[in-house]
């Protein structure tokens, strides 16, 4: 009884959290999300100054670990792992500190700092990515610990391995990211990842399909595009193209060429997810999951798991997503490199017969940088079916620099940006035929 209890317990409390829809100021989102923003409220404008220490302290951290070798960092596998990095790392973080103070205090190229760039990134997304850390963090535990991923994993492998050549479980970072954030979604693929349940080849086509746009910011993006009214067959769009895109894209490299070998380079076993004679689906999903919540530790050892994933992503990821998103920011707003890449574009969207083909190619690469920066562009186009057209796409294109793929990149999860930005064009030739199809039947 006290096995079931521990399965039960924690699992449903972990569910209600991360994946429990409710209405909340007039938007479908999950309570996790609601905690957050109540915390960024309640921080307020202190939460710019205590990121930006935050990201300062781990770059003189890294340096100091790389310069000293003090024993507390040699002593903990932990902190090795987070502030014994690469020198490429190390140089992300040093620039992601240059960064932040020079838009914090307002000083230097405007090119870093203005509200377009390091601003954008300091001011809007650090806060939110901060505050979802702290209780995605803490809390995770609750949903990876207790045996409700070894349930769900079994009673779903029957859909997933055949239509996606995933494990069952991944289905539970989709909905995560569905529901709440992307974030979460990238966060729990990542901790999985490390722990061996799924290998270089499912983390990094989970990472890029699955860590899904969540509804409540495809409901700002189709806003921003003055087409509100046409949210719910935007959305189904969305997830049509999006389905799409996630049977056809991982089959194609670079996604196709990862290895299927766990974190430690050892082989995925065939026969992992094959049920034992003398059960059935649901059983040995229970068999499983009671297995797993045996041996969860007590409260002590939940709570410091939770700490763990809080510190690992905080001082991990924001010094990344600070440094990376800036770069692509700036990119995006200060050279033409984006145009240029847009313009092969212009004869495929003439072909899919989209209205103002010439402005829509400016935006598809764009998307890259940050999603939100194609939808701001299209505003001005005149025609409705392609400002429809580039919203969806801007959703569905998943990988932007400004936060999942640096997020992507500052994981274990095994991708490089070249690799991402393949995935990126090759997202977007899926769903763009997808989604204008859609649209000339809506319009």
């Amino acid at each position: 009884m006290r096995t079931i209890l521990t399965f039960i317990v924690p699992s449903l409390i972990g569910l209600l959290l991360f994946m429990t829809p409710i209405s909340y100021n007039d938007a479908i989102t999950i309570p996790i999300a609601i905690i957050s923003k109540g915390l960024q409220a309640y921080i307020g404008d202190a939460i710019i100054g205590i990121v930006t220490a935050i990201v300062v302290a781990t770059a003189l951290a890294t340096l100091a670990t790389k310069a000293f070798k003090p024993a507390i960092v040699s002593n903990s596998r932990f902190f090795t792992s987070l502030l014994d990095v690469s020198p490429a790392w190390t140089v992300v973080r040093l620039l992601g500190a240059v960064f932040i103070v020079l838009t914090f205090m307002g000083v230097g190229p405007e090119a870093i700092r203005s509200g377009d760039t390091g601003a954008l990134v300091l001011n809007d997304l650090l806060p939110v990515l901060f505050c979802v850390f702290i209780f995605a963090g803490m809390l995770l535990p609750l949903l990876l610990n207790f045996g409700l991923l070894e349930l769900f994993g079994t009673l779903l492998t029957k859909i997933m391995r055949p239509v996606f050549n995933l494990p069952g479980r991944s289905a539970i970072d989709c909905m995560a990211s569905w529901l709440g954030d992307g974030s979460v979604g990238i966060l729990m693929t990542s901790k999985q990842y490390e722990a061996r349940f799924y290998t270089q080849r499912e983390a990094a086509v989970i990472g890029t399909t699955f860590s899904a746009v969540s509804i409540t910011f495809s409901l700002v993006v189709i806003s921003q595009v003055k087409l509100e009214h046409l949210f719910v067959p935007f959305y189904l769009t969305v997830c049509l193209a999006g389905i799409v895109a996630a049977i056809i894209v991982p089959k194609l490299p670079p996604l196709s060429w990862k290895k299927d070998h766990y974190i430690d380079n050892t082989p995925r076993h065939p026969d992992d997810e094959v049920i034992p004679h003398g059960h059935g689906v649901m059983s040995w999903g229970l068999d499983q999951a009671l297995n797993k919540a045996s041996k969860a530790g007590g409260v002590g050892h939940t709570l410091k798991d939770g700490v763990k994933n809080v510190i690992d992503m905080i001082f991990g990821v924001i010094p990344v997503v600070m440094a990376i998103g800036t770069v692509a920011l700036i990119i995006a707003e200060y050279t033409p490199i984006f145009d240029y890449l847009g313009m092969p574009f212009i004869p495929l969207l003439e072909l899919l017969q989209i209205p103002e083909a010439t402005a829509a190619s400016k935006t598809i690469v764009v998307g890259f940088a940050d999603m939100f920066i194609p939808s701001i562009l299209a505003a001005s186009i005149e025609s409705d079916m392609t400002r429809f057209v580039i919203a969806a796409m801007s959703v569905t294109q998943l990988i932007y620099m400004s936060e999942v793929g640096a997020l992507l990149i500052g994981s274990k999860i095994p991708v490089n940006i070249a690799e991402l930005f393949v995935v990126f064009i090759l997202r977007t030739l899926v769903t763009l035929p997808v989604i204008a199809g859609v649209a000339h039947i809506i319009f």
